[in-house]
């Protein structure tokens, strides 16, 4: 930086000593020794223009030039190439302000994966993958979810909001939901969404369109009241409720809150579901989708995302001991003792509990 101005000032002063010496002297005269010249010669002025004008801009370029030659940063070509196979929408769901900083690091940074380009998916990944040499793993889909179906027809409101209609806004002044784990219904989430995923519906409740969003958790990261959650899109069994309020309180302030009952505690025949600080909690390790908790749940605070489920088929192998009947919680199993057994196909939710307790390996779920 200081060679830079070094270079130029030199140049200035250069250029000032000629322009003096050249154009303002001989017109002027200096001390009375020399006489003010009584007409200006245009064409030698001219000329003489001419030539100071190229002189200034071949020093300058000649200056300009050296510059970029000493400070020039030579980029490698790979990174554009990342870049370009890249979503470019710069949410920021890698952890790096842009896609042009992962593509950086991702190619310098044997620590850094292929595979954090969270909207490109696994075509994505495997393209940085090529371009940088390194190996990737398979990507878990994602989708986000909104745990909460307070919508407003369905929850209460402690004033009435006049202002700017953003979530971010509402709550600076506490938020106008009496619930305040709620969602505020004003759509900031589907006004950052980057991919138009997320939608206001007319009760005021985002939706969320599974085959836009990408799971970039921008809208989760937004969210004031943290009602978004980012999840796994195989997990379909959820409790779409963050209220910590006691199950009375909950009760009044929404209709759809879960109110600590424990009844899905209780129904959950793989242990899966515990209550803790008055709000239901699905371990989704645990939890096998059966959707028993589901048909239970009385004011249906737990909804399935499943569209379409597996079910159980009984093969050959069955002995008729009647076991699965016994154990179905939907009663879709059925039959008669020492005979082979069916399964009632619109019962049937796949729970899989039948084919963990048949004695045979007689029951398959697909």
């Amino acid at each position: 930086m200081f060679l830079e101005e070094e270079i130029i000032r030199n140049i200035l002063d250069l250029l000032s000593s000629i322009y003096l010496n050249k154009f303002i002297l001989p017109f002027i005269g200096v001390g009375g020794g020399i006489e003010a010249q009584e007409y200006v010669d245009i064409t030698s002025t001219l000329k003489n223009t001419i030539l100071f004008v190229t002189l200034v801009g071949t020093l300058f370029g000649l200056g300009l030039s050296l510059t970029a030659k000493k400070f020039h940063v030579k980029i490698d070509p790979r990174i554009e190439q990342i870049k370009n196979v890249l979503a470019n929408a710069h949410c920021g769901a890698c952890g790096y302000a842009g896609c042009e900083q992962y593509a950086e690091a991702v190619l310098k940074n044997p620590e850094v994966p292929p595979n954090l380009c969270i909207p490109g998916g696994m075509k994505t990944a495997e393209a940085v993958a090529s371009i940088t040499g390194k190996k990737v793993t398979m990507i878990e889909p994602e989708i986000a979810r909104i745990m909460c179906q307070g919508s407003w027809d369905k929850s209460e409101k402690s004033f009435f909001y006049e202002g700017v209609k953003d979530c971010r806004a509402v709550i600076l002044i506490g938020g106008d939901k009496a619930c305040k784990y709620g969602c505020l219904g004003y759509g900031t989430c589907s006004k950052i969404c980057p991919f138009n995923a997320i939608t206001m519906t007319e009760e005021h409740l985002p939706y969320i369109d599974p085959e836009k969003c990408t799971g970039c958790k921008k809208c989760e990261t937004v969210c004031p009241t943290k009602v978004i959650e980012v999840l796994p899109t195989n997990k379909k069994i959820l409790v779409l409720c963050h209220s910590k309020d006691k199950g009375l309180d909950t009760k009044k302030k929404c209709q759809t809150g879960c109110i600590s009952c424990r009844i899905c505690e209780k129904t959950c025949p793989f242990e899966a579901i515990n209550v803790e600080d008055n709000l239901s909690r699905i371990n989704l390790d645990k939890c096998v989708q059966c959707g028993l908790c589901v048909m239970k749940c009385p004011t249906n605070a737990i909804k399935d995302f499943q569209i379409e489920r597996n079910k159980a088929f009984i093969n050959e192998r069955c002995n008729g001991c009647h076991i699965c009947a016994q154990v179905c919680p939907f009663d879709a199993a059925f039959g008669e003792k020492g005979k082979i057994h069916n399964i009632n196909g619109f019962k049937c939710t796949g729970c899989g509990i039948c084919s963990i307790f048949c004695p045979e390996n007689a029951i398959d779920i697909m």
